[in-house]
């Protein structure tokens, strides 16, 4: 090695010691996190528009700042070790909740103030939360509400690695990792046409076993409190078919292809438009609790801590005031 190519070298190593004393940096910490997830370099460069070669450097330096090797290389891409999967995940969450920052000042910059992330499964969506979330709107209209419809364990999930604020999901559920209170009920109900031999206001669901059941798709939470109910009974539960809405089960019961098991408060959307009847199951089960579930009330943004206390407070029976009809 001549004095020119050691003294470039030295010069390197001392440039990565001086900027792995800034770093990590979220622009280096995206790229190492997309180039886990497509196990490329190359490409996670290309979609970060970098050149291989600072992309490198990056990489170079946050190994440095670690003191540790983060990938292994080879013809085939690139794959984290152990240090490497660890900062991955840890990424993960330290770029979550920047875009959590930079939405929320976003919307402060455009008058705006605050944002929350909130994911709901059906049952919720289809009953209680969009009159919640009127309330809500009334009472602090500069607060923006991002809504998405999930299933439950999914949105727990989401909840635990901060992809979302709030969670509003069926008890059940494993919620190991993060803090829930009470919401909403619902009771489960047999939907029927309108001339269907079963003519009683209620039924034990054993009684429902009887006939050709339409479903929705397994992993929902209500398909899995069914498929249970059926198992401890030791009867099967006769699926016709398997849709993934409350209306479309509505749209093939209306035509005769089964019977269908739904909220009693959802399935009243479209009992009287399809010529259905309802009626309530008697089991103890079928009354099910909802659950707000979150991380914990000292990491969400204010916004969320006062939609969290608005959808867990009982009074919030009381809906829209006069004073949240005016706006005033």
């Amino acid at each position: 090695m001549t004095i020119w190519h050691a003294s470039r070298q030295a010069s390197r190593h001392i440039a990565i010691v001086h900027e792995a004393a800034m770093l990590p940096d979220l622009v280096s910490l995206a790229l190492f996190l997309r180039a886990v997830e497509s196990r490329s370099l190359s490409k996670a460069a290309r979609e970060r528009h970098l050149a291989l070669a600072a992309a490198s450097r990056r990489i170079a330096i946050l190994e440095h700042c670690y003191g540790t090797q983060l990938l292994y290389r080879s013809a085939k891409g690139v794959e984290p070790t152990p240090a490497g999967k660890a900062l991955a995940f840890h990424a993960q969450k330290i770029l979550g909740q920047e875009q959590l920052l930079r939405a929320e000042l976003s919307s402060y910059s455009q008058g705006v103030k605050g944002h929350v992330r909130i994911q709901a499964n059906t049952s919720a969506i289809t009953q209680h939360l969009p009159r919640d979330l009127a309330v809500f709107s009334h009472r602090y209209p500069e607060v923006k509400i991002e809504l998405v419809e999930s299933r439950s364990h999914v949105i727990n999930q989401n909840v635990r690695e901060g992809r979302t604020d709030i969670g509003i999901v069926m008890s059940g559920d494993t919620l190991e990792g993060i803090s829930y209170l009470p919401y909403q009920q619902d009771r489960l109900a047999a939907v029927v046409p309108r001339g269907h031999e079963l003519k009683s206001k209620t039924v034990p669901f054993a009684r429902i076993l009887d006939y050709d059941l339409v479903g929705l798709d397994s992993d929902t939470a209500m398909m899995r409190l069914l498929l249970q109910a059926a198992a401890d009974l030791s009867r099967p539960l006769r699926l016709s078919v398997e849709v993934a809405s409350f209306e479309a089960v509505c749209k093939f019961v209306q035509a005769g292809v089964g019977i269908g098991v739904l909220p009693e408060n959802a399935a009243r959307n479209f009992a009287k438009e399809m010529g259905l009847r309802i009626i309530k199951l008697t089991d103890r089960w079928a009354t099910r609790q909802m659950l707000i579930c979150f991380r914990g009330m000292d990491a969400l943004p204010l916004a969320g801590r006062k939609l969290v206390e608005l959808l867990a407070d009982p009074d919030t029976e009381q809906r829209l005031s006069p004073r949240d009809q005016d706006g005033g």
